[in-house]
């Protein structure tokens, strides 16, 4: 990491969006408690490894339910519901924010998600490494950050997101097709997230990564098992279940803020994707926390 030592002079420790929770570090504010309870959309990346026994998280509204050994990651912009206090659990919670992670000397492919899964499953081994780096980052974190250069902090997270990421990709697919048909579709999903409300069409978005609308086509399909079009149709329509379900926006606002001039069509697209109206969807609940 030492080529990357410049980013780092001059950053107070204290301007580092990494916090660790475990059982030696837990929310103890019973208010803070009540509020993390509650459903809300992430701000920030989060990761949680469990250590021993089982607990099940709602991302998105799927329930993922992790025992020892598993791993769930979420990303900016999901909505999650985290669960009740388990007895006999032991667990370390990691979240971070882009800024942060601009500062680490590699990209994490995983942290985009393009075998859309969203739960790591660790062998004996790498649960074995990551704990002990989890652990002290944690103690870093908790009792002497401030004491602790920020290339030190950092260099415990590349280590960890380094681990998250072989195994995310372990035997998955071959080096030569990660660094190729991966790399376009990792692309293109960053394409359909930062232009979700604009609706490029897919020539547009096949020009843009320098490919061909059947390149595309293959690429998408071989890691999403879907055309680009109809994954940018889900992803559109997971948007807008996430925010009639947590905002109070009223269906027709909700429309034309995904890009869609006709609020009908909307309508019909979201029944037909979803088998429900867009109107009776699901209960609004209050992300205040309060």
């Amino acid at each position: 990491m030492q080529e990357q030592k410049g980013k780092y002079e001059g950053l107070p420790n204290d301007e580092l969006e990494i916090k660790v929770r475990s059982n030696d570090n837990p929310y103890i504010s019973d208010d803070i408690q009540n509020k993390i309870l509650q459903p809300r959309r992430l701000s920030s990346y989060f990761i949680v490894l469990i250590e021993s026994g089982s607990i099940t998280y709602n991302l998105d509204l799927q329930d993922f339910t992790l025992t020892d050994g598993h791993l769930l990651f979420a990303m900016p912009n999901q909505i999650f519901t985290p669960p009740a206090k388990t007895d006999n659990l032991k667990y370390f919670k990691l979240l971070f924010d882009e800024n942060t992670l601009a500062l680490l000397p590699q990209q994490f492919p995983f942290l985009v998600n393009p075998s859309n899964t969203q739960t790591i499953i660790l062998d004996s081994a790498a649960k074995e490494r990551v704990t002990k780096v989890f652990g002290i980052l944690n103690q870093i974190l908790l009792s002497d950050k401030h004491e602790t250069d920020t290339e030190v902090i950092l260099a415990y997270m590349n280590s960890l997101l380094s681990e998250f990421n072989v195994a995310y990709f372990k035997n998955k697919r071959p080096a030569n097709t990660f660094n190729t048909n991966l790399s376009k579709f990792i692309e293109f999903k960053v394409v359909v997230e930062t232009s979700l409300t604009e609706q490029p069409s897919i020539n547009t978005i096949a020009e843009k990564l320098a490919l061909s609308t059947n390149s595309l086509y293959r690429i998408v399909k071989e890691y999403a098992g879907t055309s680009p079009k109809d994954y940018f149709i889900n992803r559109l329509m997971a948007e807008a279940q996430r925010r009639l379900r947590y905002s109070n926006t009223s269906v027709k606002e909700l429309a034309y803020e995904l890009g869609f001039n006709d609020p009908d069509y909307f309508s019909r697209l979201f029944k037909k994707s979803t088998g429900k109206s867009a109107s009776e969807f699901l209960p609004r609940q209050d992300l205040s926390g309060k």
